[in-house]
This record gives structure tokens, C-alpha cells and sequence, in this order.
């Protein structure tokens, strides 16, 4: 995103100090990010971000919780909403966000401590039943939906599928923290970021033998390694039709996106004749004579453990 503008709408409570900006601001250093302090007010807050979008014109816009409710609101932008909160007043009053409140980060204006009343929980329904009014055939290509595996505050999954189509689990809870938002954040900002900018990273592909041991488990430092890879390639992991005679395709999908986190997501192929794959590298645990690209040899005198791949791929540089 270097060069561009990232704008951020945090949740409920919050403010623009947030650890998720410093986060932002630290991770993408070459942005510009845009983030204000909500209004309490619901009407007043949604007017503030059309405001700043008419101003900024930002590249690419993230909302958590509440935030995420207006992020989707906000037509016309790549967008990423975080955990949203689309049924914002119901979740209030579920979860005791009503009476005396104190803002959980600083704000600008000094004001700590708010009140939330039955007349301002109305405001936030009246406002949410705005959510999905302006989905389109054009929206619905450029809105990701993030969902934490663990979060128990709001479940507003199904209801984002109904609308959107990419819907992504990732292995964390409500609020985010640094490790979910370097495994599941991250690599949707470098997706938004290759197709604004039509680029093509080299295609890295990965066997199931070559990620799993005998036991069906990740291999040793191979989650490290996806990781690694994301930064500069476009990884994708390889199954065999057969790859669990037990288990439908869909289970096999299910086992690596719990294993590899939401980079995983829409990028499992499944392809018993390796030799019809199109790839830069394929990194497997026995050679293939055919593929068109370079053929990684996992367990061979050259790349006996995933720590050898690393090295390598890191001396190539994204090459």
C-alpha cells in the first residue's frame, strides 16, 4: 500500500488511538492512515466517514465491530470489515454496553466517560438497518469479511454471506491482536493491494505430503514458512482428489484453513497429476519430471526440513 491512503473506523468505545492504528500505522509504513474519533452518535459518525471519503478518497478502508458496520455502508471502496457488528443495538444490550460507559482508548476532546440510554440503542438499530441497502454486483466484488473462530461478542458471519461473497474465518477473538492481525489482516491487504495494482506475484504451490506428516498434522516450521512465503509470493496448497479418502473436498478445505489461518482461503487446489499444475516452484516430497517450474525436493540432501525452503526462498528475495 505504499503511497496510498488507508482509512480505519474503530468499534464501539474506542477511539483513533487504538492499538490496531499503531498496528496499521507501524506494519504499513508507507501509507498514508486515516483514522478519527466516532462520534457517539450513530447518524453523526456515518456523516463524518462519507465526509472524510469525499476529502480523502482513501484506497482502501477497515472497520472493526461497529466500525464494520460502517465500513460496509461506505459504497465505492475496497473495503474490509473486521468482526462487524451489523445488529450494533442488539449486541449493546446483550453485552451490558448500556448505562455509564468510559471510552476504552484517549480521544482528542478529552471525554472519557458516556452514557448510553435506551434512545441512543434505538439510534443504532435505526442506523443499522441501513447495512447492505447499496450491495451491487460491483460491491460485492470489493468488500472482505473477516471473522474471528473465537469471537463470543457478535456472529454476524452468515448474515455478511448473504450479501458478500468472501466471508473468512480466522483463528482469533473480537478484539484483534497482533498475531491475528499479521496472519488474517495482513495478507488481505497484500490481495487488495496486487489486484488494485494488477500485479502478479510468482506462483509458489505446496503438496499436502509436503505440508503434513505421517499423522495428518502440519510438518514442523511449515506454518512459518506459508508465512514467510506470503510476503512475497502467491501461495497455494495442493491436494490430491484423495488426499483423505474419509473426508469430502469441503473437509479437506476446512483442515487447511484451520491449519494455514485466512491466507488459505481460496487457495487450496485439488489435482492428483501435479505435471498440469502452472506454477513458478512446486514444493513437494518426490520429484515431478513434467512441472513446467522449479521443483522443490522436501526431505531431499538439499531441503531436508522446511528451515532449507525458508533459507532459500529468502535468498531469492520474492524472485
Amino acid at each position: 500500500m505504499a503511497g496510498k491512503k488507508v482509512m480505519y473506523v474503530h468499534g464501539f468505545g474506542s477511539s483513533a488511538q487504538s492499538g490496531t492504528v499503531t498496528r496499521l500505522r507501524n506494519v504499513l509504513c508507507n501509507a498514508t492512515i486515516i483514522a478519527e474519533d466516532m462520534p457517539l452518535h450513530p447518524q453523526e459518525a456515518l456523516d463524518l466517514l462519507h465526509r472524510l471519503c469525499d476529502e480523502e478518497q482513501p484506497d482502501l478502508i477497515l472497520g472493526t465491530s461497529m466500525g464494520g458496520m460502517y465500513t460496509e455502508m461506505l459504497y465505492g471502496y475496497d473495503r474490509i470489515v473486521i468482526n462487524p457488528a451489523f445488529k450494533i443495538g442488539e449486541t449493546m444490550t446483550e453485552h451490558g454496553l448500556t448505562g455509564a460507559q468510559t471510552f476504552q482508548n484517549p480521544r482528542k476532546d478529552g471525554v472519557q466517560k458516556f452514557f448510553v440510554d435506551n434512545n441512543l440503542v434505538k439510534e443504532y438499530k435505526r442506523i443499522s438497518e441501513g447495512c447492505f441497502s447499496g450491495v451491487n454486483d460491483e460491491e460485492r466484488q470489493r468488500v472482505w469479511g473477516l471473522f474471528g473462530d473465537r469471537d463470543t461478542t457478535v456472529n454476524t458471519f452468515d448474515l455478511f454471506r448473504e450479501h458478500y461473497p468472501t466471508a473468512i474465518h480466522f483463528h482469533g477473538e473480537h478484539r484483534m491482536d497482533d498475531r491475528s492481525y499479521m496472519h488474517a489482516v495482513m495478507p488481505v491487504i497484500r490481495w487488495i493491494d496486487d489486484l488494485q495494482e494488477g500485479r502478479q506475484r510468482p506462483v509458489v504451490l505446496i503438496t499436502a505430503a509436503a505440508a503434513t506428516d505421517a499423522w495428518g498434522k502440519p510438518r514442523s516450521s511449515v506454518q512459518k514458512a506459508f508465512r514467510r512465503l506470503l510476503e512475497n509470493y502467491n501461495v497455494y496448497l495442493v491436494a490430491p482428489s484423495d488426499f483423505n479418502a474419509r473426508s469430502t473436498m469441503a473437509d479437506t478445505i476446512t483442515w487447511m484453513e484451520n491449519a494455514f489461518d485466512a491466507p488459505a482461503y481460496d487457495h487450496v487446489v485439488f489435482a492428483s497429476h501435479k505435471q498440469l499444475l502452472l506454477g513458478d516452484y512446486l514444493i513437494d516430497t518426490l520429484p515431478c519430471d513434467n512441472f513446467m517450474g522449479t521443483v522443490i525436493e522436501l526431505g531431499s540432501d538439499a531441503f531436508k526440513t522446511w528451515e532449507e525452503v525458508i533459507t532459500y526462498f529468502d535468498r531469492l528475495g520474492g524472485q
